[in-house]
């Protein structure tokens, strides 16, 4: 009945084995990043007999050369196809927590029919079970639903994939357990997130509501964010360069050129105070599928992002590679310098365009987004079926007030973020920045990070990730307008990461993701993209050393 994934069963199984930066770092020592160009002498051969033909007999060549050229195209597919074939798909296991919970409480169930308690019904949980492992259209229609509200996608976890990696092929890490530490301070920092949305980030080192997270966060096993924990540091993301500087990247600030117009990135965002999903009959009407009773209430006035609540706004109705293209629109506008490796940078009579230029780095943003989307919606379906917070949520609600009793992390249960959300809004709910919550797909990886994570090495590959950016901003307390930022410099690479990271934290502080689920996507998007250019790069045909990129690990590659 279940889908076929290889499947931790242990209590451990969240002392992380193997990361996902080993599994993919794996894959691609064995892909050979720098694979050769295939045929190049007689593509070479064919080329130099064309030129030195009259104009009168070209058209004559290039037919002649037609069978030549179609088999130089067959061969380098071929040669794509069967090195993939080769490549150690990597392995793919769950924390066990679905085999470990009879009442399916640490597994995605959303938009499914729930008792009373919130619980999924197990017959609805079967069903997708069963759909998830034919894979057939009609079985997935034929899963009941709680309400009007529609999974998002099932099918697309077993999309092929013809460039770069297979959806199948990539790893990530084994996800937090249910009743483990690490999940548990995951669950204390989205409840700290949600109620410091309407915190400036200029007022963290001042304001009562961060001081108590900090000390909270702090103290707390099994909390993997940055250490230590202070004013600066907190709700902050895990790349290089995350703390330097203010919280938000500059991606998310500067001026956007797009053709003839200049945007600025005043954003309609959410007025303070707009949270939902605090009542225990609207959480449980959400979870069984049925639409919000009310909707988010817009601020009036356009905004730059100045905390959380507007991150949150920013990522709730962007289109599915915004952030990247807008970095790549911003770099180009910058006229921030290519990467050294750049076959084009030293030419005096020749410049990149449909190759090395503005439309391949456009291309590469937005070619890489499927792919990381498929990549991501395997691991999501097919292997971790993770719950999500508010879920989750509803099991610390109902524990503590004693409907229930679940094996919740007792670190957790003795948090004072519990009395503080209780004393607040009157549950121990997790308040969402969303009306209608998460989305109708498993939480891990984090869709967001995925897109961010590929889009940020696709950039870094092409500019020089050293370049500081000139005029560097931030957003003042009141989000009404931008101040100079006078800090250390900030460079294209650092800005980059923390645009990822950005990405995937705003998701977090909307109350919809984990921390890890936003690190897990970030690494599993940045290796499709690493995939997706060690295929191109078989293609060009200029004098190319190759894409050189950092890591989120810091480590640079070549590729």
């Amino acid at each position: 009945m279940k889908p076929v994934t290889k499947v931790d069963t242990s209590e451990n199984s969240n002392t992380r084995p193997e990361t996902a930066e080993s599994l993919n770092h794996s894959y691609e020592r064995s892909s050979g990043l720098a694979r050769r160009s295939f045929l190049g002498g007689a593509a070479a051969a064919v080329a130099a007999t064309f030129v030195s033909l009259p104009a009168s007999a070209q058209t004559d060549a290039i037919e002649a050369a037609g069978p030549e050229r179609r088999h130089q195209a067959f061969q380098k597919r071929l040669n794509a196809a069967i090195h993939e074939r080769n490549i150690r798909t990597a392995p793919h296991r769950s924390n066990g927590d679905e085999d470990r919970y009879a009442s399916k409480i640490a597994n995605f169930s959303k938009a499914l029919p729930h008792n009373a308690l919130g619980e999924v019904d197990l017959g609805a949980y079967g069903a997708l079970l069963d759909a998830l492992s034919s894979g057939k259209s009609a079985d997935f229609e034929a899963i009941p639903l709680g309400g009007t509200a529609k999974l998002v996608n099932p099918q697309a976890a077993n999309t092929f994939m013809l460039e770069g990696a297979d959806s199948h092929a990539l790893g990530t890490r084994i996800v937090p357990v249910y009743a483990g530490n690490e999940q548990g301070s995951e669950m204390a920092e989205d409840y700290w997130m949600a109620l410091a949305r309407d915190v400036a980030f200029a007022d963290f080192e001042t304001d009562p509501t961060i001081a108590a997270a900090v000390a909270d966060l702090s103290a707390f096993p099994g909390y993997t964010g940055p250490k230590p924990v202070t004013p600066a540091t907190i709700f902050r993301g895990d790349t290089p360069a995350d703390l330097n500087g203010p919280y938000i990247s500059q991606f998310l600030w500067q001026n956007l050129p797009y053709g003839a117009m200049v945007l600025h990135q005043q954003i309609n965002t959410n007025i303070a105070g707009d949270d939902h999903m605090t009542t225990y009959s609207e959480w449980l009407n959400i979870q069984n599928g049925v639409p919000p009773s009310s909707a988010n209430q817009l601020d009036s006035t356009p905004r730059y992002i100045r905390n959380l609540r507007d991150l949150a706004a920013w990522v709730h109705t962007d289109h599915p590679y915004e952030a990247g293209l807008n970095a790549a629109l911003i770099l180009l506008g910058m006229k921030a310098p290519f990467d050294a490796n750049n076959p084009y940078g030293g030419l005096t009579k020749q410049s990149g365009f449909a190759s090395f230029g503005t439309p391949h780095i456009l291309d590469l943003v937005g070619g890489t987004c499927a792919a990381a989307l498929c990549g991501g919606w395997f691991q999501k379906w097919l292997v971790h079926r993770r719950v999500r917070p508010e879920a989750y949520a509803g099991n610390v609600h109902n524990h503590v007030t004693g409907a229930a009793q679940y094996p919740l992390p007792a670190r957790l249960l003795s948090s004072p973020v519990l009395s503080a959300v209780f004393g607040k809004f009157g549950s121990y709910l997790l308040p969402l920045a969303h009306a209608e919550g998460g989305p109708s797909h498993p939480s891990f990886p984090a869709g967001h990070a995925c897109l961010a994570g590929a889009a940020a090495a696709a950039l870094k590959a092409f500019f020089d990730e050293s370049f500081v950016i000139p005029n560097p901003v931030q957003a003042s307390p009141d989000g009404l307008s931008l101040v100079p930022y006078d800090g250390p410099p900030l460079t294209v690479g650092g800005e980059l990461n923390k645009l990822a990271a950005n990405i995937a934290r705003g998701r977090d502080a909307a109350g919809v993701h984990w921390r890890s689920d936003g690190i897990g996507g970030l690494l599993l998007g940045e290796a499709v993209a690493i995939a997706v250019l060690r295929d191109r790069r078989a293609n060009y045909s200029e004098d190319f050393t190759g894409f050189s990129l950092t890591r989120f690990d810091g480590k640079t590659i070549t590729i």
